[in-house]
């Protein structure tokens, strides 16, 4: 078989990078119509993750969050976006490189798209193991409270 010298993998993945950029671009500038909302999983561990210490703490690995009724000042550009959410009734700033997202997803559309994840470094590989996202409690909150942030797992939109 002949050595892929193009590294087509690579394009398609920055090609696909270029969709969530697009849909974050459309959603900053009009705001998130309809029934249109996303699921951004990102690793918190990565170069250019500007998150909280006690989110990078919880979420150790990856983390999911949900752009739907409460976010503000999202920004998108060429390499990164930020966004403003509320965790726990305190608002925090986050800043994702688009080489950090590991998966995004607009359920009200059945659309999602996965990434693979850096190559494992020598030394990354002596870290533990990361918590698996399913394996993370869910937020508690008051019935009549609706959850202004919260982190899921993907798993459940997932076909089997």
């Amino acid at each position: 078989m002949a050595q892929d010298l193009f590294q087509y993998d690579k394009m398609v993945e920055r090609a696909l990078r270029g969709v969530v950029r697009d849909a974050l671009q459309r959603a900053a500038k009009e705001g998130l119509r309809g029934a249109h909302h996303f699921y951004v999983g990102f690793a918190t561990e990565l170069p250019g993750v500007t998150i909280p210490d006690y989110l990078r703490e919880k979420y150790q690995g990856e983390m999911t969050i949900v752009l739907q009724h409460q976010f503000w000042d999202l920004e998108v550009g060429e390499e990164s976006f930020s966004v403003t959410l509320s965790f726990q009734k305190q608002l925090e700033r986050l800043t994702v490189p688009f080489e950090a997202i590991r998966s995004f997803a607009d359920p009200s559309v059945n659309f999602a798209l996965e990434f693979a994840g850096p190559p494992v470094e020598p030394e990354t590989a002596k870290l533990p193991a990361a918590v698996p996202t399913q394996a993370m409690p869910q937020q508690q909150t008051e019935p009549d409270e609706k959850p202004a942030g919260e982190v899921v797992s993907l798993d459940r939109f997932r076909k089997r």
